[in-house]
């Protein structure tokens, strides 16, 4: 049975996470991504002729002699001294305070727990599906990935001061793309450091979007972590990464002389408010006068952080730095620090982010965008308000891809078409003494939803006021004549009646020409996207790399979208990027591993007892229904026709039981000792009855008991012969597959599945629009269907009504 990429590392997951017992995740993570990490280099590397490989792996401390210690009473020790020491003498970027202690008895368990818990997890990493000895690492990321979700799985497990580790890789790709680092102005002599760098996923972001080997360097207070962010590099392939442990703030280690060297790139995500900022720091003294335009207060370290950023960027260098939204408006001291950022011009920009995205923390930070280039033209600072756009991920928030690209293209492009989401905001106005260099986003931006107004005339005359058909602005310019359809003018100005009953607005919008012509158009963006991608998905083939491919098709989508009126062409987006997550990218990755090949796998359960038991076959890549709709719709409609012929014998059968079987009814005397009718009870009645005669038998029953006999053999029959067809039918879709040529297999599964989910998705967003536009007018005319004179005199009639009712009953209440 295949793996699919999406089950192996929640398999990894549940695996690690079954073993880990009482352990803390922040601890157990740390032999966790070890035992990732040594299967990783010995796969890459072990075999290696290069005459330099990236990391010597000396004979003997390879994951396969990891193997040979299953079961040893001594494994911990074994570990640490034949694998993990060998390994650090012979690679002189590697430490011990890199790796996990094997044989520490307080985290692992004493004696046979212990090596009952190391068997175990070095079991996991034998998994066939982690072999990586064949070079795929090369080109698949599927290690770097793994390690990246399970690190974001124990961040979210680690409590609340101990998820600080890892960015969210959603924040970090937001900070990589936003610095504006990519192939175009990189070369391998390009610089990125992170001073607080945590596992290192900001830094390899960059790398990412760079598209090429750039020099990258770090710095991590936490010794632990530092050694992640190490092996973080190497599993991505970034094996001459610089990361040195220490305190950046009173011990830099990246220097040039006796200066903070300066990068083209920084990139950081410091601890929140740190308290203990200037421990080992002689504030009034600083040697790398990074604290020129002010001291930051001594309980609060944002600034601290972001002052070593701006003294560690080249004259044009950029950056990004993700700080507590109390940077924005805070005041004393870090408001004197403020005000000379935003007159330096080095700040860009400012994106605020939704709440509760961070581990660690559930307040809402920013991004600070810094860009030293052109700093002295630059006339005001562009700020976007995201914090609306996120999913809720268990007890987190999560970007998705949607609001990613929302950010990135609204700030790269300063896009300031909608008011309530970004601006750029003029340095005067900001200086302005009203806001005296407040930052706050709401002070620029009201992201607020406008007030759903009550008009208080409509409610007392009657009438729909234009004001609120006139908010729909946007659906008139395309359907002007839809308004004319829908709205007639009512009794005096400024208020419209609506022309039809409510429950005929739907069918009007839906026969419309005008919204005819709107859903053609977006029918037709989806077919010219459709006709693009087609050969780009048929063409993917063996060795094939899917990250490329889905960044192609869904730039592709989101911009061919972007001309479609009342479409939002990031919803659209989304669709495509939710479905490759779900499905697409798993069957590319089989692709990629096998070519268009539709291989079958037996679906086997295991029991408790050991037993195996067949549940029948399965074909990921190619599911049976897509087999049977193309190639056997005429025995699928046969076997619906018998599935709704059962239904109605078994229908006929249980109205017969519900009227006749109850007490006193004709069928009451067959029932059994259980109460139930069955073929034996009704038999034997039928049979005292026939013979009891008139005695017996009550009259009509005879006639009864032979109709649910003769019901009860139908549906009998019925299901004999639906199971016959569907088994028929099984064999048949079974012995399609090694039939099934590759160009068959592409029409398949690009066509058939892939396309036809998307076209669907496009058709619920067209719904979407008709449904918006439905629910509002009915919400209205309902709402002022009824004016105040006429709800007035309904009440009186009421009164009137039950007035005369107490009077007949004789009693007087008034």
């Amino acid at each position: 049975m295949p793996v699919k990429k999406s089950d192996l590392y929640s398999s990894l997951w549940a695996s690690c996470d079954q073993l880990r017992g009482g352990m803390d995740a922040s601890q157990y993570k740390d032999y966790v991504l070890f035992m990732l990490f040594i299967k990783y280099i010995s796969d890459k590397y072990g075999d290696s002729d290069d005459f330099a490989p990236p990391v010597v792996i000396p004979k003997g401390a390879g994951f396969k002699d990891m193997i040979a210690l299953k079961g040893k009473s001594d494994i911990g020790d074994r570990i640490n001294t034949q694998i993990i020491q060998p390994l650090i003498n012979a690679n002189s970027r590697l430490a011990r305070s890199d790796f996990p202690d094997f044989n520490d008895p307080n985290k692992l368990g004493e004696g046979k727990d212990m090596v009952e818990r190391l068997t175990n997890l070095i079991a996991i990493f034998q998994k066939p599906e982690l072999d990586f000895s064949k070079n795929r690492a090369d080109n698949d990321d599927i290690l770097g990935d793994a390690y990246e979700y399970l690190m974001r799985h124990f961040a979210s497990e680690s409590g609340k001061s101990k998820g600080q580790f890892y960015t969210p890789s959603e924040v970090s790709r937001i900070m990589a793309k936003v610095i504006g680092i990519g192939p175009h102005n990189t070369k391998a002599s390009t610089t990125a450091y992170d001073p607080t760098c945590g596992s290192g996923s900001l830094l390899l972001k960059v790398a990412a979007e760079a598209g090429k080997h750039i020099s990258l360097e770090g710095q991590e207070k936490d010794v632990t972590t530092a050694g992640l962010a190490r092996m973080n590099m190497i599993l991505h392939d970034f094996p001459t990464a610089n990361i040195l442990s220490g305190n950046t703030l009173s011990d830099p280690k990246f220097k040039d002389g006796e200066q903070l060297r300066a990068y083209d790139y920084v990139v950081a995500n410091p601890p929140f408010s740190d308290k203990a900022w200037s421990t080992g720091i002689t504030l009034g003294k600083d040697t790398f006068q990074r604290f020129t335009w002010g001291e930051p207060p001594a309980k609060q370290g944002d600034y601290a952080y972001l002052l070593h950023i701006l003294r560690s960027l080249k004259s044009k260098g950029k950056g990004a730095c993700i700080l507590p939204h109390g940077v924005l408006f805070r005041g004393n001291a870090e408001a004197v620090i403020r005000q000379q950022l935003v007159r330096s011009g080095f700040l860009k920009g400012i994106i605020g982010l939704p709440a509760n995205l961070f581990y660690g923390t559930g307040i809402p930070a920013c991004i600070l965008v810094i860009d030293k280039e052109n700093a002295q033209a630059r006339k005001g600072i562009f700020m976007i308000d995201a914090s609306k756009g996120f999913m809720k991920d268990g007890p987190k928030n999560r970007l998705r891809e949607q609001d990613l690209h929302k950010i990135v293209d609204t700030f790269t492009r300063s896009d300031e078409s909608d008011p309530r989401y970004a601006r750029m905001v003029p340095v005067a106005e900001i200086a302005d003494p009203k806001n005296d260099y407040n930052l706050n986003l709401p002070r620029y931006i009201d992201s607020t939803e406008p007030e759903d107004l009550q008009d208080i005339d409509g409610h007392l005359r009657g009438g729909i006021p234009e004001r609120d058909i006139d908010a729909f602005g946007a659906f008139w310019k395309i359907m002007p004549g839809l308004r004319a359809t829908l709205f007639e003018k009512f009794n005096r100005p400024g208020y419209s009646a609506l022309k039809l009953p409510i429950a005929e607005v739907k069918p009007a919008i839906f026969s419309h020409p005008e919204f005819t012509a709107f859903t053609t158009k977006a029918k037709k963006l989806f077919t010219k996207w459709q006709a693009a991608s087609v050969p780009l998905l048929k063409g993917f083939t063996q060795g094939g790399h899917p990250k490329p491919l889905i960044g192609t098709i869904s730039e592709d989508l989101l911009a061919t979208f972007k001309t479609a009126p009342l479409l939002d062409a990031y919803d659209v987006y989304q669709h495509l990027m939710d479905y490759w997550a779900e499905t697409m990218q798993d069957d590319c990755y089989l692709i990629a591993a096998d070519g268009w090949e539709a291989k079958t796998y037996r679906l086997l359960e295991t029991d408790k007892k050991g037993k195996t038991k067949d549940k029948g076959w399965a074909c990921d890549l190619v599911p049976k229904g897509l087999i049977v709709a193309r190639y056997f719709a005429k025995q699928q409609a046969a076997i619906e026709a018998q599935q709704a012929a059962l239904e109605a014998t078994t229908a006929s059968l249980a109205e017969l039981e519900e009227e006749h079987g109850g007490e006193g009814g004709l069928l009451f005397e067959a029932l059994d000792e259980k109460g139930s009718l069955t073929k034996g009870s009704v038999k034997s009645r039928l049979s005292a009855a026939q013979e009891g005669g008139i005695d017996v038998a009550e009259a009509g029953e005879i006639p009864l008991l032979n109709k649910w006999l003769k019901l009860s053999a139908e549906e009998t029959d019925l299901k004999r012969a639906l199971r016959e067809a569907e088994t028929a039918l099984d064999l048949l879709a079974y012995k399609k597959y090694p039939q099934l040529s590759p160009a068959e297999i592409q029409t398949l599964v690009v066509d058939d599945k892939w396309l036809t989910t998307l076209a669907a998705a496009v058709q619920g967003e067209l719904d979407r629009v008709s449904q918006t536009l439905t629910g509002r007018i009915r919400q209205l005319a309902e709402r002022y269907a009824t004016p105040l004179p006429q709800l007035t005199d309904e009440v009186a009639t009421l009164a009137a009504r039950v007035d005369a009712h107490l009077k007949k009953m004789g009693a007087v209440w008034k």
